[in-house]
């Protein structure tokens, strides 16, 4: 690595102000970043400098991933096997889900990133590692069956107009990855729903008898709460749905590591989780119609609910920071999700909604809970000043 490092520093003068390459400094200083930590702190306007950066935490969360990674490839070789009649192993699981995952990642990666490259070189800004985590989030959120063109239209959609116009990393109001599954979502709804786009080839082949497609969200909406998988098979994640977010355990794995690190906020995670069974457990008192008395805690383990609060709520740039902010906006993730899924039949998965909604909103909670902190030191302030 040092003679890396040294090589490095020779040809850095090429890609500065005044180099033969200049124009390159953008690129050449995001594979140096990417390599080796930046040499260079902040100068101002910063109170509190410690040793994490922007790309140790982008590490983190895909360290975080890596559970879900491994277990969403897994799972789509294994719902293909049971789809037409195949005995696999695990391994043999796993190779032949990789193999359809990783053409999705590539593609994602090399559309967001090439995006990010040509809009560091206009603005003549660093690259910022934010979209390393962007780019293998939006994989584990779509279909197995999604074709690659569309996941292409989709990065470029999301990282154009979801975050390089209003500035770049950092400076998005709504979480890139969900902007982009929504765009897919409402711009061609057959391939983001339906029996046939969780598990690879369906729509392809005929499967063996009795095989469905229908992930539990799906049939709880269809009013067919007791065909639904068992709890146990949709937290341990042997159910159809998006890549990445049919296992529950392994998405609490990420989670335990986010908190660990202090990445994620246990805070937004834990609300989330109390809106969801407070809103959950007052249909259960009132079952108007057969997804109102599907078991608050269902909610838990069905869909992208577990995928959606550890790794999307709780992003940094678009959740609330302050304290009780962080309260407010995961419990009302946590209530809209339900809402959204019981009253809304033709949308029962409600999470990226949810989250996009509260998104918008979290700088007027933080707003509000700045402004109820000051209005209280006022009253402390008069008081004394008056005794």
């Amino acid at each position: 690595m040092k003679s890396l490092r040294k090589y490095i520093d020779k040809k850095k003068p090429l890609f500065q102000s005044g180099g033969k390459f200049a124009k390159l400094g953008s690129t050449f200083g995001a594979i140096e970043t990417f390599l080796f930590t930046p040499n260079h702190t902040s100068k101002s306007g910063v109170h509190i400098h410690d040793a994490i950066d922007l790309k140790r935490t982008m590490t983190v969360v895909i360290l975080a991933l890596v559970p879900s990674i491994l277990f969403g490839s897994w799972n789509i070789g294994y719902q293909h096997g049971l789809a037409y009649g195949i005995e696999r192993g695990i391994v043999e699981n796993f190779i032949f889900g990789f193999l359809k995952l990783l053409p999705i990642i590539v593609v994602s990666y090399g559309v967001g990133l090439g995006i990010e490259f040509i809009a560091a070189q206009i603005r003549g800004h660093e690259v910022n590692e934010g979209f390393l985590v962007t780019g293998i989030l939006i994989p584990l959120i779509l279909p197995v069956n999604i074709p690659l063109w569309m996941v292409a239209l989709a990065v470029a959609f999301a990282v154009i107009f979801g975050k390089e116009i209003f500035g770049g990393t950092g400076y998005n109001i709504m979480n890139v990855a969900l902007i982009a599954r929504a765009f897919l979502f409402f711009a061609y709804p057959s391939r983001m729903s339906g029996d046939a786009v969780w598990v690879y080839d369906l729509p392809n082949k005929v499967p063996v008898d009795g095989f469905t497609g229908a992930t539990p969200l799906a049939q709880a909406a269809q009013g067919a709460a007791s065909k639904m998988a068992s709890v146990h098979d949709m937290f341990l994640g042997f159910i159809p749905g998006s890549i990445g977010e049919t296992s529950t355990l392994a998405i609490l794995i990420g989670a335990a590591i986010l908190i660990f690190t202090g990445i994620g906020s246990w805070k937004i995670m834990l609300s989330v989780v109390m809106g969801t069974l407070a809103i959950g457990f007052l249909c259960n008192l009132f079952p108007l119609n057969d997804y109102m008395a599907v078991p608050a805690y269902y909610h838990l383990v069905m869909g992208g609910f577990a995928f959606g609060t550890v790794f999307m709520a709780t992003d940094p740039v678009t959740a609330s920071h302050t304290e009780k902010g962080k309260w407010i906006y995961g419990f009302m993730i946590g209530a809209l999700v339900v809402m959204i899924r019981i009253f809304n039949p033709a949308y029962p998965e409600g999470m990226m909604l949810a989250i996009l909604l509260m998104n918008v909103w979290a700088p007027l909670i933080d707003y509000f809970v700045v402004e109820s902190h000051i209005k209280r030191r006022m009253k402390r302030a008069n008081l004394k000043a008056n005794t």
